[in-house]
């Protein structure tokens, strides 16, 4: 049975070089594995990196797309399964339902969306699917700062740490996804 990883993730074409190439690192490990690739169901940026590279590596690839972006030829349509919706929420919706496991490479306002949604899921005892956060070269940083503030000043129990998985390249993904740490969830939730 295919494992299917969702990976969220940039569409910007104007990212340093290092961007492109963690998505094609990410494409190349998730292909040669057998797993699946869920995501936005773009070509361009880092998504297009990630879609192409698992697909020239061997693995399926679902494209979640919304209508509006389709119309603007944004879409992967070499994608194993394109998946056209209405909206944003759907496109959410579907790939969090499809999904095993989560990776967030870095990415925009639509990334942390995605890995927002997906946190406070976790934190809410509605799943218990793995959540990787590849830090690359300390993308994160100011992020992860933020909710050691909110912990700190409790609008969060601590475990909100241990919802999320923090790794600083693509090449340790692969070992956390196949044995994930186990999260602890607030006593309200469980």
């Amino acid at each position: 049975m295919t494992k299917w990883v969702c990976v969220y993730c940039a569409s910007s074409t104007r990212l340093a070089a290092k961007y492109y190439a963690a998505g094609e690192e990410a494409g190349r490990g998730l292909g040669e594995r057998g797993w699946g690739l869920i995501y936005g169901g773009g070509k361009a940026g880092v998504m297009g990196s990630v879609a192409i590279a698992t697909k020239a590596s061997g693995g399926a690839v679902v494209g979640v797309i919304p209508d509006f972006m389709v119309e603007r030829e944004l879409a992967f349509k070499e994608a194993d399964e394109l998946i056209v919706v209405d909206s944003m929420r759907e496109r959410r919706r579907i790939m969090e339902e499809r999904a095993d496991a989560f990776v967030a490479l870095p990415g925009g306002i639509g990334t942390l969306e995605e890995l927002v949604e997906i946190l406070v899921a976790r934190s809410l005892n509605r799943h218990a699917k793995p959540l990787i956060l590849v830090n690359q070269d300390g993308f994160y940083d100011d992020l992860l700062r933020f909710f050691s503030r909110m912990t700190e000043e409790n609008f969060k129990s601590p475990n909100l740490h241990e919802q999320i998985i923090v790794t600083p390249t693509v090449a340790s993904v692969w070992a956390l996804l196949e044995n994930p740490p186990a999260a602890a969830v607030d006593a309200l939730w469980r």
